[in-house]
């Protein structure tokens, strides 16, 4: 039996998708294919996090309010930030440049099995722990 591919966004990822930035088509494919149970989906509760705090400084509380709405309508599956987790994004954030939220989601991806969608070149330190599809061309 051949295993579903196993997709993480990361908070460039859904704030490419939400906001009709570039990289957000892919998102919006990685979503249907979700939906009709052709892949899964997964996200670190830490950086959906990230997705609220960015729109509520940028748009407001209602806006942010209406984002997680959206948000819990999607077919995405949120990784709870258990104990194990920490201790490994600590360790992940300890020896390589990136935030420490970057460092959930690549813990959570490392648990997961799953690719990364993201165009963050904060992610580029990390190609050597887990699988990265890049939404944007990095240079």
């Amino acid at each position: 039996m051949v295993s579903k591919l196993i997709y993480l966004l990361d908070s460039f990822a859904l704030l490419a998708y939400l906001n009709d930035e570039p990289g957000g088509g892919r998102v919006q494919e990685v979503l249907a294919l979700a939906k009709s149970h052709k892949c899964r989906l997964v996200m670190s509760l830490i950086n959906l996090g990230e997705v609220l705090y960015i729109t509520e400084r940028t748009r407001g509380l209602p806006a942010a309010q209406a984002v997680q709405a959206l948000i819990e309508s999607l077919p995405l599956e949120l990784v709870e930030a258990s104990r194990d987790l920490i201790l490994d994004a600590a360790h992940i954030k300890a020896s390589h440049a990136l935030s420490f939220a970057d460092a959930f989601a690549v813990a959570s991806a490392m648990c997961e099995s799953a690719i990364i969608l993201t165009g963050d070149p904060e992610y580029q330190t990390v190609d050597d722990l887990v699988r990265v599809e890049w939404l944007i061309r990095q240079t």
